[in-house]
């Protein structure tokens, strides 16, 4: 087993490893208020309490909700705070998942998150692909990522990434402007990212992986179930340990609307997987 460190660089900042997925402090299908208002505000503020200095969030969570939750628990912000948050998408009012991409869109969205989170400047923006949008497709990103390069250049944005992309997607957007994330579905039964993942270690670029249960689609793995129940934890603490043992630019954001779920998430940081226990876990997408 490798020992990585659990720090990361993230543009020009270190950040934690276990980090924070601000999604599900909206209502449910991720729109609409929270369940419960005050349970979102404590969650936020213990998740900076422990430690945590990495928040993804996006406008189009809500929409708007999670990003005015933010301010209103954390404003003014923590300086280690690294808040990434994402455009590209919008809600409908029937809340689907909708393309907002047009650079004008995109440059729109820069300027919601702006207002909604209560910053000058947005750490990092990943460009969220939309081709298709529950994975990866090919087609051009130029305009609008030349569009968040503008931006970034008037200093509206520190940094760059992409989200739900290919990896000739991202070598075309290295080819215009710094990219410091790549946020893509990666877990224990989906691993197409392998080659992008070596490429973005050697590149020094990180690597934040969603669905590490697999989001909508849950992983059924009773090899998972297995390992969890042997090492006295959930299969969700040890999907996410294994991410952290998988590659050291690998930052995890799980995310959770409940105050118990997220101290189980943060236990994650003390969880070793013996050798053993990885090598059997790597067997599932095999």
């Amino acid at each position: 087993m490798t020992d990585f460190p659990m720090t990361y660089q993230l543009g020009d900042r270190v950040v934690n490893r276990v980090g924070y997925g601000a999604m599900q402090l909206a209502g449910p299908g991720v729109f609409g208020p929270p369940r419960d208002h005050d349970q979102a505000i404590a969650v936020l503020r213990e998740v900076v309490a422990s430690g945590v200095n990495h928040i993804d969030t996006s406008d189009f969570y809500g929409p708007h909700v999670t990003n005015r939750v933010i301010r209103e628990a954390l404003h003014p912000y923590p300086d280690d705070l690294v808040i990434v948050t994402k455009v590209g998408a919008r809600r409908g009012d029937d809340a689907s998942w909708l393309p907002a991409w047009t650079p004008d869109e995109i440059e729109a969205a820069i300027h919601d998150n702006l207002a909604n989170l209560g910053l000058e400047a947005i750490d990092v923006v990943n460009l969220r692909i939309m081709g298709d949008i529950h994975a990866p497709s090919e087609g051009p990103i130029a305009p609008q990522f030349e569009r968040l390069a503008r931006l970034r250049e008037q200093g509206l944005i520190r940094h760059l990434g992409l989200s739900n992309a290919t990896a000739k997607q991202v070598e075309e957007a290295r080819g215009i402007a710094p990219v410091v994330c790549v946020q893509n579905q990666y877990n224990l039964a989906h691993r197409e990212d392998e080659a992008l993942l070596a490429t973005l270690v050697e590149a020094g670029i990180a690597y934040v992986p969603f669905f590490p249960l697999g989001g909508f689609s849950p992983i059924q793995s009773g090899t998972l179930d297995e390992v969890a129940k042997g090492l006295g934890a959930t299969p969700m603490q040890v999907a996410l340990a294994w991410l952290l043992q998988r590659s050291p630019n690998l930052l995890l954001i799980p995310g959770t609307s409940s105050l118990g779920h997220l101290r189980e998430n943060l236990a994650v940081r003390d969880l070793v997987l013996p050798a053993e226990a990885v090598q059997v876990l790597d067997g599932i997408a095999g």
